[in-house]
């Protein structure tokens, strides 16, 4: 299975508009952040979590060019204003099967209703086949069983998904025992760090590093990072031994 980070900024990205700090003006590459979102994909099965505004050019630079399922943590734009560009995809394939909570689901079909809409329908629009996800039942695209995983950005509802030895969570503030549960014995675990300063929403750095030691997954890389965390190598210089910052375009075979 591989997996590939199309993007590991926050709702800003890097470098954000109008900023010239250090980071926002870095000649690294690692520190330029799309809006975060990721690849999951093996000869079997292609599944996308998340689509922000970067969508079309994650999907171009990745090279992915098939997506069985597209599965949303949440309603936030970062994570789902780029729903217009799985055109290409409904061309190629028909009905695109969407994952997310019935909240998310309601939200986009408010957002996005010419999408959803089956009568009076604009031909050069795109279909899609919403999919309800409750916490408790996990479910299968291509025969690969997705877990679902329950947590909280502030007062938000958000889902992380288990794919096999990999788990993904972004926007976690807080997740109960019984969803830690969920994530123990995992090879790779990814988990949102927006910066070291504590936030009323996100993990801070300390935050995650605890929920990390209570996991125990072999490795941790760490995403939905700002421009306020620090340079990309600076700060990956400051982790505990197994535990990475994420960047762009990094592919991971597990």
């Amino acid at each position: 299975m591989n997996v590939y980070f199309l993007g590991t900024g926050t709702s800003q990205g890097i470098p954000v508009i109008g900023c010239t700090d250090a980071v926002c003006k870095s000649l690294d590459p690692r520190d330029k952040r799309l809006r975060v979102a990721v690849w999951v994909y093996d000869e079997n099965f292609s599944i996308v979590i998340d689509c922000g505004p970067d969508f079309r050019y994650q999907m171009l630079q990745s090279g992915c060019s098939r997506m069985d399922a597209l599965l949303f943590t949440h309603e936030h734009a970062d994570h789902t204003a780029g729903l217009d560009d799985i055109r290409p995809f409904y061309f190629k394939q028909g009905d695109i099967p969407l994952y997310g909570h019935p909240r998310v689901l309601e939200n986009l079909a408010k957002r996005f209703d010419y999408i959803f809409r089956t009568e009076n329908k604009y031909p050069g629009a795109p279909s899609v086949l919403p999919i309800p996800v409750d916490k408790d039942e996990p479910f299968e695209v291509n025969n690969q069983t997705i877990i679902p995983i329950n947590a909280c950005h502030g007062g938000l509802q958000v889902f992380g998904y288990r794919i096999g030895d990999f788990v993904y969570l972004t926007d976690v503030k807080t997740i109960e025992d019984v969803e830690i549960e969920k994530i123990k014995g995992v090879k790779v675990l990814v988990i949102n760090t927006l910066r070291k300063e504590p936030h009323p929403t996100h993990f801070n750095l300390e935050e995650a590093l605890d929920f990390i030691k209570k996991v125990a997954p072999e490795k941790t890389y760490l995403t939905h990072i700002s421009h306020n965390f620090g340079m990309h190598e600076a700060v990956q210089n400051e982790l505990p031994a197994n535990v990475y910052l994420a960047y762009d375009n990094l592919e991971l075979t597990i």
